[in-house]
Protein backbone atom coordinates (compact mmCIF):
# COMPACT_ATOMS: atom_id res chain seq x y z
CA UNK A 1 0.00 0.00 0.00
CA UNK A 2 1.60 3.11 -1.12
CA UNK A 3 1.47 5.65 2.06
CA UNK A 4 1.81 9.41 2.28
CA UNK A 5 5.46 10.18 4.21
CA UNK A 6 4.50 12.95 5.79
CA UNK A 7 7.76 13.76 8.06
CA UNK A 8 10.71 12.59 10.65
CA UNK A 9 10.16 13.26 13.52
CA UNK A 10 12.47 12.02 16.84
CA UNK A 11 11.86 10.40 19.60
CA UNK A 12 11.13 11.57 22.88
CA UNK A 13 9.59 11.93 26.72
CA UNK A 14 6.79 14.42 27.01
CA UNK A 15 8.42 15.76 29.98
CA UNK A 16 12.01 15.49 29.31
CA UNK A 17 14.27 17.03 26.33
CA UNK A 18 14.85 14.74 23.79
CA UNK A 19 19.00 12.68 24.11
CA UNK A 20 21.57 14.23 22.47
CA UNK A 21 21.39 11.03 19.56
CA UNK A 22 17.93 10.43 19.26
CA UNK A 23 17.02 8.02 16.56
CA UNK A 24 14.83 9.86 13.96
CA UNK A 25 11.63 7.84 12.88
CA UNK A 26 10.01 8.18 9.47
CA UNK A 27 6.14 8.66 10.11
CA UNK A 28 3.28 7.47 7.67
CA UNK A 29 -0.01 7.96 7.66
CA UNK A 30 -2.14 6.24 5.03
CA UNK A 31 -5.12 3.55 4.70
CA UNK A 32 -7.83 3.30 2.42
CA UNK A 33 -12.18 3.48 1.52
CA UNK A 34 -13.76 0.66 0.45
CA UNK A 35 -17.36 1.88 -0.52
CA UNK A 36 -20.45 0.72 -2.28
CA UNK A 37 -23.91 0.80 -3.49
CA UNK A 38 -25.79 -2.68 -2.91
CA UNK A 39 -29.16 -4.21 -4.54
CA UNK A 40 -29.80 -7.16 -2.61
CA UNK A 41 -32.62 -9.33 -2.97
CA UNK A 42 -33.14 -12.10 -0.42
CA UNK A 43 -35.21 -14.12 1.66
CA UNK A 44 -36.33 -13.57 5.49
CA UNK A 45 -38.38 -14.76 7.76
CA UNK A 46 -41.11 -17.22 6.26
CA UNK A 47 -39.26 -16.68 3.26
CA UNK A 48 -40.40 -14.11 2.09
CA UNK A 49 -38.36 -12.35 -0.48
CA UNK A 50 -37.19 -8.64 0.43
CA UNK A 51 -35.11 -6.21 -2.06
CA UNK A 52 -32.92 -3.49 -0.37
CA UNK A 53 -30.45 -0.67 -1.60
CA UNK A 54 -27.80 0.72 0.65
CA UNK A 55 -24.15 2.10 1.00
CA UNK A 56 -21.74 0.00 2.27
CA UNK A 57 -18.13 1.15 3.23
CA UNK A 58 -15.53 -0.16 5.56
CA UNK A 59 -12.17 2.49 6.38
CA UNK A 60 -9.19 2.21 7.54
CA UNK A 61 -6.23 4.89 9.16
CA UNK A 62 -2.78 3.37 9.34
CA UNK A 63 0.11 5.10 11.15
CA UNK A 64 3.29 3.57 11.48
CA UNK A 65 6.76 4.77 12.91
CA UNK A 66 9.90 3.44 11.64
CA UNK A 67 13.83 3.78 12.05
CA UNK A 68 16.84 1.68 10.90
CA UNK A 69 19.59 1.86 13.64
CA UNK A 70 23.70 2.19 12.60
CA UNK A 71 23.75 -1.82 13.68
CA UNK A 72 21.04 -2.26 10.65
CA UNK A 73 18.37 -3.53 13.15
CA UNK A 74 14.61 -1.58 11.98
CA UNK A 75 12.95 -0.84 14.39
CA UNK A 76 8.83 0.41 14.31
CA UNK A 77 5.56 0.34 15.46
CA UNK A 78 2.27 0.06 13.36
CA UNK A 79 -1.26 1.41 14.63
CA UNK A 80 -4.59 0.78 12.27
CA UNK A 81 -7.93 2.34 13.55
CA UNK A 82 -10.89 1.71 12.34
CA UNK A 83 -12.82 4.57 11.43
CA UNK A 84 -16.37 2.80 10.69
CA UNK A 85 -16.93 1.40 14.26
CA UNK A 86 -20.68 0.87 15.23
CA UNK A 87 -21.11 2.86 17.98
CA UNK A 88 -19.38 6.22 15.94
CA UNK A 89 -15.89 5.43 18.06
CA UNK A 90 -12.36 4.99 16.34
CA UNK A 91 -11.49 1.96 17.36
CA UNK A 92 -7.41 0.06 17.32
CA UNK A 93 -8.02 -2.71 14.79
CA UNK A 94 -4.26 -3.20 15.67
CA UNK A 95 -1.64 -1.96 17.84
CA UNK A 96 2.20 -3.28 17.58
CA UNK A 97 6.16 -2.93 17.29
CA UNK A 98 8.22 -4.85 15.05
CA UNK A 99 12.02 -5.65 14.72
CA UNK A 100 13.42 -6.63 11.37
CA UNK A 101 16.89 -7.52 10.18
CA UNK A 102 18.40 -9.96 8.02
CA UNK A 103 17.58 -12.41 10.66
CA UNK A 104 13.70 -12.01 10.09
CA UNK A 105 11.56 -10.62 11.74
CA UNK A 106 9.52 -10.10 15.21
CA UNK A 107 6.36 -8.80 16.33
CA UNK A 108 5.19 -7.85 19.71
CA UNK A 109 1.24 -6.32 20.17
CA UNK A 110 -1.83 -6.35 19.17
CA UNK A 111 -1.59 -8.54 15.49
CA UNK A 112 -2.72 -11.59 13.40
CA UNK A 113 -0.15 -14.41 14.14
CA UNK A 114 1.37 -16.13 11.94
CA UNK A 115 -0.65 -18.80 10.40
CA UNK A 116 -2.50 -16.03 9.09
CA UNK A 117 0.23 -13.86 8.02
CA UNK A 118 1.47 -16.53 5.75
CA UNK A 119 -1.89 -18.30 4.69
CA UNK A 120 -2.52 -18.67 1.11
CA UNK A 121 -5.41 -16.97 -0.65
CA UNK A 122 -7.43 -18.41 -4.09
CA UNK A 123 -8.33 -15.76 -6.85
CA UNK A 124 -11.29 -13.74 -5.97
CA UNK A 125 -13.99 -11.58 -7.51
CA UNK A 126 -13.54 -8.87 -5.49
CA UNK A 127 -11.34 -9.32 -2.93
CA UNK A 128 -13.38 -7.36 -0.75
CA UNK A 129 -16.42 -9.74 -1.06
CA UNK A 130 -15.38 -13.04 -1.17
CA UNK A 131 -11.68 -12.66 -0.81
CA UNK A 132 -9.45 -14.30 2.52
CA UNK A 133 -10.99 -11.58 4.57
CA UNK A 134 -14.43 -9.99 4.14
CA UNK A 135 -14.67 -6.31 4.53
CA UNK A 136 -18.17 -5.89 2.74
CA UNK A 137 -20.91 -8.36 3.55
CA UNK A 138 -24.05 -7.85 1.79
CA UNK A 139 -26.58 -9.73 3.33
CA UNK A 140 -28.59 -8.47 5.86
CA UNK A 141 -29.40 -11.46 7.93
CA UNK A 142 -31.12 -12.28 10.92
CA UNK A 143 -31.51 -15.09 13.67
CA UNK A 144 -28.58 -17.39 13.69
CA UNK A 145 -26.97 -15.84 10.70
CA UNK A 146 -26.54 -12.30 12.70
CA UNK A 147 -23.42 -11.03 11.74
CA UNK A 148 -22.04 -13.65 9.86
CA UNK A 149 -18.70 -13.10 8.04
CA UNK A 150 -18.34 -15.29 4.74
CA UNK A 151 -14.44 -15.27 4.43
CA UNK A 152 -11.60 -17.61 5.63
CA UNK A 153 -9.15 -16.03 7.50
CA UNK A 154 -6.96 -17.99 9.64
CA UNK A 155 -7.83 -16.34 13.07
CA UNK A 156 -10.36 -18.76 14.45
CA UNK A 157 -9.92 -19.57 18.13
CA UNK A 158 -7.08 -16.51 18.52
CA UNK A 159 -7.77 -13.67 16.00
CA UNK A 160 -6.00 -10.53 16.68
CA UNK A 161 -4.64 -10.63 20.50
CA UNK A 162 -1.51 -9.51 22.17
CA UNK A 163 0.69 -11.71 21.03
CA UNK A 164 4.86 -12.78 20.24
CA UNK A 165 5.33 -13.32 16.25
CA UNK A 166 8.40 -14.50 14.38
CA UNK A 167 8.74 -14.63 10.88
CA UNK A 168 12.12 -15.99 9.27
CA UNK A 169 13.38 -13.69 6.15
CA UNK A 170 12.45 -15.21 2.58
CA UNK A 171 15.32 -18.35 1.28
CA UNK A 172 14.95 -19.37 -1.63
CA UNK A 173 10.88 -18.52 -1.79
CA UNK A 174 10.73 -20.25 1.43
CA UNK A 175 8.99 -18.57 4.82
CA UNK A 176 8.27 -19.57 8.38
CA UNK A 177 6.86 -18.10 11.03
CA UNK A 178 5.16 -19.11 14.85
CA UNK A 179 3.56 -16.90 17.02
CA UNK A 180 2.54 -16.84 20.99
CA UNK A 181 -0.75 -15.92 22.50
CA UNK A 182 -0.34 -15.95 26.21
CA UNK A 183 -4.52 -14.99 26.41
CA UNK A 184 -6.47 -16.36 23.33
CA UNK A 185 -9.54 -13.93 24.97
CA UNK A 186 -7.99 -10.78 25.64
CA UNK A 187 -8.84 -7.48 23.98
CA UNK A 188 -6.41 -4.71 22.86
CA UNK A 189 -4.75 -3.05 25.24
CA UNK A 190 -5.52 -4.89 28.45
CA UNK A 191 -6.01 -2.11 31.33
CA UNK A 192 -4.40 -2.07 34.84
CA UNK A 193 -2.16 -4.87 34.14
CA UNK A 194 -4.53 -7.87 34.33
CA UNK A 195 -3.39 -11.40 33.71
CA UNK A 196 -6.82 -12.33 31.43
CA UNK A 197 -9.86 -10.38 30.82
CA UNK A 198 -12.37 -12.91 32.44
CA UNK A 199 -10.05 -13.87 35.45
CA UNK A 200 -8.26 -10.68 37.43
CA UNK A 201 -5.92 -13.62 39.28
CA UNK A 202 -3.25 -15.60 38.43
CA UNK A 203 -5.22 -18.36 37.85
CA UNK A 204 -6.45 -19.32 33.97
CA UNK A 205 -10.00 -18.90 33.57
CA UNK A 206 -11.62 -23.00 33.34
CA UNK A 207 -13.10 -24.09 29.99
CA UNK A 208 -11.73 -20.94 28.14
CA UNK A 209 -9.04 -21.32 25.46
CA UNK A 210 -5.78 -19.46 27.09
CA UNK A 211 -2.42 -19.76 25.17
CA UNK A 212 -2.40 -20.50 21.58
CA UNK A 213 0.59 -21.34 19.36
CA UNK A 214 0.92 -21.15 15.75
CA UNK A 215 3.31 -22.24 13.19
CA UNK A 216 3.22 -21.62 9.44
CA UNK A 217 4.97 -22.41 6.32
CA UNK A 218 4.76 -20.37 2.73
CA UNK A 219 6.63 -20.95 -0.15
CA UNK A 220 6.84 -18.02 -3.47
CA UNK A 221 8.84 -18.94 -6.69
CA UNK A 222 8.54 -20.28 -10.05
CA UNK A 223 8.03 -23.86 -11.71
CA UNK A 224 8.65 -23.94 -15.24
CA UNK A 225 7.30 -20.41 -16.03
CA UNK A 226 4.22 -20.99 -13.44
CA UNK A 227 3.59 -18.73 -11.13
CA UNK A 228 3.34 -20.39 -8.04
CA UNK A 229 2.47 -19.85 -4.16
CA UNK A 230 1.96 -22.63 -2.17
CA UNK A 231 0.86 -22.56 2.13
CA UNK A 232 -0.17 -24.13 5.27
CA UNK A 233 -0.79 -22.72 9.01
CA UNK A 234 -1.57 -24.87 12.39
CA UNK A 235 -2.95 -23.20 15.36
CA UNK A 236 -3.60 -24.95 18.94
CA UNK A 237 -5.53 -22.98 21.76
CA UNK A 238 -4.50 -24.90 24.88
CA UNK A 239 -7.51 -25.60 27.52
CA UNK A 240 -6.01 -24.90 30.71
CA UNK A 241 -7.53 -25.27 34.24
CA UNK A 242 -10.46 -27.40 32.09
CA UNK A 243 -12.77 -29.28 34.48
CA UNK A 244 -14.82 -31.22 31.45
CA UNK A 245 -13.70 -33.08 28.80
CA UNK A 246 -12.97 -30.40 26.53
CA UNK A 247 -10.29 -30.86 23.51
CA UNK A 248 -7.91 -28.32 23.01
CA UNK A 249 -8.96 -25.83 19.97
CA UNK A 250 -7.38 -27.11 16.93
CA UNK A 251 -7.49 -25.28 13.47
CA UNK A 252 -5.60 -25.45 10.23
CA UNK A 253 -5.37 -24.64 6.15
CA UNK A 254 -3.43 -24.98 3.32
CA UNK A 255 -3.71 -23.30 0.14
CA UNK A 256 -2.08 -23.06 -3.43
CA UNK A 257 -1.69 -20.30 -5.80
CA UNK A 258 -0.96 -20.61 -9.26
CA UNK A 259 -0.18 -18.36 -12.17
CA UNK A 260 0.18 -18.57 -15.69
CA UNK A 261 0.33 -15.81 -17.86
CA UNK A 262 -2.90 -13.66 -17.49
CA UNK A 263 -4.55 -16.37 -15.39
CA UNK A 264 -4.84 -17.33 -12.08
CA UNK A 265 -6.42 -20.08 -9.92
CA UNK A 266 -6.58 -21.35 -6.72
CA UNK A 267 -8.15 -23.10 -3.90
CA UNK A 268 -7.64 -23.02 0.31
CA UNK A 269 -9.23 -25.36 2.62
CA UNK A 270 -9.48 -24.95 6.17
CA UNK A 271 -10.68 -26.93 9.30
CA UNK A 272 -11.71 -25.47 12.91
CA UNK A 273 -12.53 -28.08 15.52
CA UNK A 274 -14.14 -25.48 17.48
CA UNK A 275 -13.53 -27.44 20.65
CA UNK A 276 -14.67 -24.84 23.07
CA UNK A 277 -17.55 -21.67 22.96
CA UNK A 278 -17.32 -20.30 26.23
CA UNK A 279 -19.58 -22.22 28.05
CA UNK A 280 -17.40 -25.17 28.09
CA UNK A 281 -19.16 -27.10 25.39
CA UNK A 282 -17.65 -28.46 21.94
CA UNK A 283 -19.36 -26.50 19.23
CA UNK A 284 -18.67 -29.18 16.57
CA UNK A 285 -16.10 -28.78 13.46
CA UNK A 286 -16.38 -26.13 11.39
CA UNK A 287 -15.04 -26.92 7.22
CA UNK A 288 -14.40 -24.28 4.57
CA UNK A 289 -13.55 -24.88 1.01
CA UNK A 290 -12.55 -21.96 -1.56
CA UNK A 291 -11.72 -21.73 -4.81
CA UNK A 292 -11.11 -19.03 -7.70
CA UNK A 293 -9.70 -18.43 -10.47
CA UNK A 294 -9.02 -14.27 -12.23
CA UNK A 295 -7.74 -13.05 -15.55
CA UNK A 296 -6.08 -9.95 -16.02
CA UNK A 297 -5.46 -7.54 -19.02
CA UNK A 298 -4.36 -4.07 -19.21
CA UNK A 299 -6.53 -2.01 -15.75
CA UNK A 300 -8.71 -4.62 -15.53
CA UNK A 301 -8.98 -8.11 -13.71
CA UNK A 302 -12.26 -10.39 -14.01
CA UNK A 303 -12.44 -13.48 -11.58
CA UNK A 304 -15.00 -15.45 -10.08
CA UNK A 305 -14.83 -17.73 -7.03
CA UNK A 306 -16.84 -20.58 -5.09
CA UNK A 307 -17.04 -20.68 -1.46
CA UNK A 308 -18.72 -23.26 0.77
CA UNK A 309 -19.11 -23.59 4.30
CA UNK A 310 -20.35 -26.43 6.53
CA UNK A 311 -20.37 -25.10 9.85
CA UNK A 312 -21.42 -27.37 12.41
CA UNK A 313 -20.43 -24.92 15.12
CA UNK A 314 -23.96 -23.49 14.50
CA UNK A 315 -26.25 -26.29 14.71
CA UNK A 316 -25.60 -27.94 11.08
CA UNK A 317 -25.86 -24.58 8.91
CA UNK A 318 -24.05 -24.65 5.27
CA UNK A 319 -23.29 -21.76 3.33
CA UNK A 320 -22.41 -21.75 -0.41
CA UNK A 321 -21.54 -18.70 -2.31
CA UNK A 322 -20.91 -17.69 -6.09
CA UNK A 323 -19.42 -14.92 -7.04
CA UNK A 324 -17.92 -13.19 -10.23
CA UNK A 325 -16.62 -9.48 -11.00
CA UNK A 326 -14.41 -7.37 -12.55
CA UNK A 327 -12.14 -4.50 -11.30
CA UNK A 328 -10.59 -1.76 -13.12
CA UNK A 329 -7.50 0.19 -11.56
CA UNK A 330 -8.22 3.68 -12.62
CA UNK A 331 -5.47 5.31 -10.86
CA UNK A 332 -2.38 3.96 -8.43
CA UNK A 333 -4.21 2.84 -5.75
CA UNK A 334 -7.40 3.48 -7.14
CA UNK A 335 -10.09 0.79 -8.54
CA UNK A 336 -13.68 1.06 -9.54
CA UNK A 337 -15.26 -3.16 -8.30
CA UNK A 338 -18.34 -4.57 -9.60
CA UNK A 339 -19.77 -8.12 -8.49
CA UNK A 340 -22.59 -10.44 -8.70
CA UNK A 341 -23.35 -12.69 -5.88
CA UNK A 342 -25.60 -15.70 -4.73
CA UNK A 343 -25.88 -16.98 -1.99
CA UNK A 344 -27.62 -20.57 -0.63
CA UNK A 345 -27.88 -21.26 3.41
CA UNK A 346 -28.93 -24.83 4.10
CA UNK A 347 -30.67 -25.88 6.89
CA UNK A 348 -31.06 -22.53 8.70
CA UNK A 349 -33.11 -22.91 12.25
CA UNK A 350 -36.65 -21.34 12.31
CA UNK A 351 -37.93 -19.88 9.69
CA UNK A 352 -34.97 -17.21 9.08
CA UNK A 353 -32.66 -17.61 5.70
CA UNK A 354 -30.29 -15.78 4.21
CA UNK A 355 -30.57 -17.55 0.70
CA UNK A 356 -30.37 -14.14 -2.17
CA UNK A 357 -28.67 -12.10 -5.20
CA UNK A 358 -26.57 -9.33 -4.30
CA UNK A 359 -25.50 -6.51 -7.09
CA UNK A 360 -22.33 -4.39 -5.87
CA UNK A 361 -20.77 -1.64 -7.48
CA UNK A 362 -17.76 0.43 -5.58
CA UNK A 363 -14.26 1.87 -5.34
CA UNK A 364 -11.44 1.51 -3.32
CA UNK A 365 -8.82 4.34 -2.72
CA UNK A 366 -5.90 3.41 -1.30
CA UNK A 367 -3.90 6.42 0.30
Amino acid sequence: MKKLLLASVAVSGLAFAAPAHASEFDLTVGGYFKGYGAFVNQDTANNADTASVDILRDTEIHIGLETTLDNGLTVGAWIELEADATDGATTANESYAYFSGDWGRVNFGYEDGAAYLLQVAAPSADSNIDGIRQYIQPFVTSGNMDGVRLDYDMVTGNGKNDKLSYLSPIISGFQFGASFTPDSTGAAGDLGGVFNDTDTTLADTANVINETYEIAARYEGQVQNVGVIVGAGYSHGSQENTDTAIDNRKAWNIGLDLDIGPFGVGASYSEDNNAEDGTGVNAGDNEIFVVGVDYTTGAFKLGASYYNNDDKSTNGVEYDRYTAGVTYEYGPGMTFRGSIQQLDVDNVIGTNSANGTAVLLGTQVNF
